[in-house]
């Protein structure tokens, strides 16, 4: 979300981890071949400035394999990516974390930095991060489509309840919603 480069001084709060996401109306992030081709282009969103609000990405294996298809478009590169991965060997420039991921993400999450960590994706991820009580936002950029199927923003699990933090309907009509998780 483009209100969510929020700073702060290193180690003045605990940094946050924000599921920001991109979904259709009827809450899929991904086709069911998980293609993300009918993601409404919106020039209006500085992609850069939301890319400098974060430090640190976490995401899952199928996640990051879409990221590094991009070859040098791939905004991630440079950046500290985390991938929770058993079966994805190491890689240059990217932590792979096999077991605990939910002990990986409370780590950085007390860690000292003045910026947040970006939840990337997936589905599954997102689940396990929410079940453990590590998700502090849900950011969504809600797209005009209506998929019916594919992948879920999360799977089936826990209810749980946010407060609304700020709204923006965009010329595209993309809803950009952001909500806190509510503990």
């Amino acid at each position: 979300m483009q209100d969510s480069g929020r700073r702060r001084a290193a180690g003045a709060a605990r940094r946050q981890l924000r599921y920001n996401v991109a979904c259709s109306l009827d809450g899929f992030i991904a086709d069911p071949e998980g293609g993300y081709d009918w993601i409404v282009d919106d020039q209006s969103i500085d992609f850069d400035a939301l890319y400098a609000g974060f430090d640190t990405f976490v995401m899952g294996r199928k996640t990051w394999a879409v990221m590094q298809a991009q070859g040098e478009a791939n905004p991630l590169r440079g950046k500290r990516v985390i991938v929770a991965s058993r079966t994805l060997a190491a890689s240059e420039g990217v932590t792979v974390v096999r077991d605990g991921i939910e002990t990986a993400v409370a780590a950085l999450k007390a860690e000292a930095s003045a910026l947040d960590i970006w939840l990337f994706g997936g589905s599954e991820l997102a689940g396990s991060l929410f079940a453990a009580g590590l998700v502090d936002r849900v950011e969504a950029a809600v797209m005009p489509v209506l998929l019916t199927r594919g992948i879920p923003l999360l799977p089936p699990g826990a209810t749980q309840k946010l407060a609304l933090v700020s709204s923006q309907s965009l010329a595209s009509g993309i809803q950009m919603l952001a909500y806190d998780v509510v503990r």
